[in-house]
């Protein structure tokens, strides 16, 4: 019988265990369950009414998925404290100080990712660099890689090459010590004591969105490169995640102090991909508002 069945509060235990040692090392974590998903539900699932802006945390809730990953230890054992039923942990990409992006080398009978890659890095002449690497229970394999704080990666799967999925911008790697249902993740041998290594040039330029033509205005995005970078994810955007990459965006930056600048640059980008300007606005707002929360707390106070 698999430890998680027969303890499941010393795998709780570890899972918080391994979440804090990753927290140590500036990536931010989340608690995952047994099926790899966020292991706290929304709080809004069953909320009834005209739908708003998707709420990322503004509520002061848990269960907002990748948006509750910290590297707080006390919000993190507050987060487990809530999800005793945890056996593992999700480790958020995009996030600073790594800007962390994962390459996740899936499994299957008909592909051979880790030939893609090798392929790939042939064709575009880039060599992948010393890096940790987590083996997963079906025989995966996760590389991370760091890229940028002016580029925005975003989740993909199977668009680099079969077998190969992204894990960017708003995304989560399950991290190694996680227990799942079929079994458990590790960091390959001779890796565990290395940083992610940053990501080469030409795959990065391979996991970004094609340009999009410029704007009719044709005048600079505000925030120069770190803004069309944000921009630029928000146009990437498909049906079901349109909103939420926008949130994402426009929290990154306000965060950076480009929000109010780029504000206009980022509505037309939504009403792009479909929302409304109302829809947009209001997603925007609401990351305003989250992100100004947010800063205000974690400002220090006068020393005592």
């Amino acid at each position: 019988m698999a430890t998680t069945d027969r303890y499941p509060r010393q795998a709780a235990t570890l899972a918080l265990a391994h979440a804090l040692s990753a927290a140590e090392r500036g990536l931010a974590v989340i608690p995952l369950s047994r099926a790899k998903l966020p292991a706290l539900r929304s709080p809004h699932r069953d909320a009834s009414g005209p739908a708003g802006p998707p709420c990322h945390g503004e509520c002061g809730r848990f269960g907002h998925g990748v948006y509750d990953a910290s590297t707080d230890p006390a919000r993190i054992r507050e987060l487990f404290a809530a999800a005793p039923w945890a056996t593992g942990y999700g480790i958020a990409c995009g996030l600073p100080p790594h800007h962390l992006i994962g390459v996740d080398l899936d499994i299957k009978s008909d592909t051979d990712s880790a030939a893609a890659l090798r392929a790939l890095a042939l064709r575009h002449r880039f060599t992948i660099p010393p890096t940790i690497i987590v083996l997963t229970p079906s025989g995966g394999r996760h590389l991370w890689l760091t890229g940028p704080p002016e580029v925005v990666v975003p989740n993909s799967a199977g668009r680099l090459a079969p077998g190969i999925d992204i894990r960017g911008a708003g995304g989560y790697l399950v991290g190694p010590g996680s227990r799942t249902a079929h079994g458990a993740y590790a960091t390959a041998p001779g890796t565990a004591h290395l940083a992610p290594a940053p990501c080469p040039r030409s795959l990065l330029r391979l996991l970004l969105p094609p340009p999009r033509p410029p704007r009719s205005g044709g005048g600079p995005t505000a925030g120069g490169a770190h803004g069309r970078g944000l921009v630029q994810f928000v146009l990437a955007a498909h049906e079901g995640q349109r909103n939420t990459r926008l949130f994402w965006a426009a929290c990154r930056a306000h965060e950076d102090g480009i929000g109010p600048e780029l504000t206009a640059d980022l509505v037309a980008a939504a009403v792009r991909t479909g929302l409304t300007t109302r829809e947009a606005r209001g997603t925007i707002a609401s990351a305003a508002r989250m992100t100004t929360h947010r800063l205000t707390r974690d400002t220090p106070g006068p020393p005592s």
